[in-house]
């Protein structure tokens, strides 16, 4: 779950995203200040929009908003006050997390790409990688499915080339992290680090 709040351009809405890929068609319905996205296929929520927002949660700022227990909480209650009967889990799991590359090998169908499986912890990904520093055996920062970038692009399965790709090992530039080099390549982090522990020096 992402949630969003940008007063100036949007006005006062808070704007939630349950799916990390976007549906191919959405079916919107509308009860009082909520208004629900759906998946027509899959009929999965895919996002919700509420308006007059801070009439019903805590929030302030402009962009991407933390999403919290707290904030959850206001989310359902708002939900129920408008009469709208809809189930949502949230994951809190933190998506920018250390990985370790344990394989590296060269794309099928690029040259400049690698395909590289990363332990994370908990699971084992695949991810597409085109930084030219790249090498089996470091420890990096990969952005999760679902997480949201400073850009502000959202982190989703992809497929690159032919070949799936589940995340994204990140260069200190994308993580906008102070004096960052403008050399392309990944974030390079000490042999001490633990993969799956949250990345937090952002």
């Amino acid at each position: 779950m992402n949630a969003f709040y940008n007063p100036e351009g949007v006005g006062n809405v808070l704007l939630i995203q349950f799916l990390a890929t976007k549906p191919k068609n959405v079916e919107v319905k509308s009860l009082n200040d909520v208004t629900l996205l759906k998946d027509e296929e899959t009929g999965e929520l895919a996002g919700l929009n509420l308006f007059n927002a801070t009439e019903y949660v805590d929030v302030a700022g402009n962009g991407q908003i933390e999403v919290t227990e707290k904030l959850v909480a206001e989310i359902r209650e708002a939900l129920k006050k408008n009469d709208v009967a809809v189930e949502f889990t949230v994951d809190f799991s933190p998506k920018f997390v250390i990985g370790h590359i344990v394989t590296k090998d060269k794309h099928p169908n690029a040259d400049k790409l690698s395909v590289c499986t990363v332990d994370v912890g908990d699971d084992t990904l695949q991810i597409v990688c085109g930084a030219p520093n790249v090498e089996a055996g470091q420890k990096v920062v990969v952005a999760k499915v679902g997480a949201v970038m400073p850009s502000g692009m959202v982190i989703r399965d992809a497929e690159l080339r032919g070949v799936a790709s589940s995340g994204m090992i990140c260069s200190a530039k994308e993580l906008g992290l102070p004096n960052a080099p403008e050399v392309k390549g990944i974030l390079v982090l000490s042999e001490t680090a633990i993969p799956g522990e949250p990345f937090t020096n952002m």
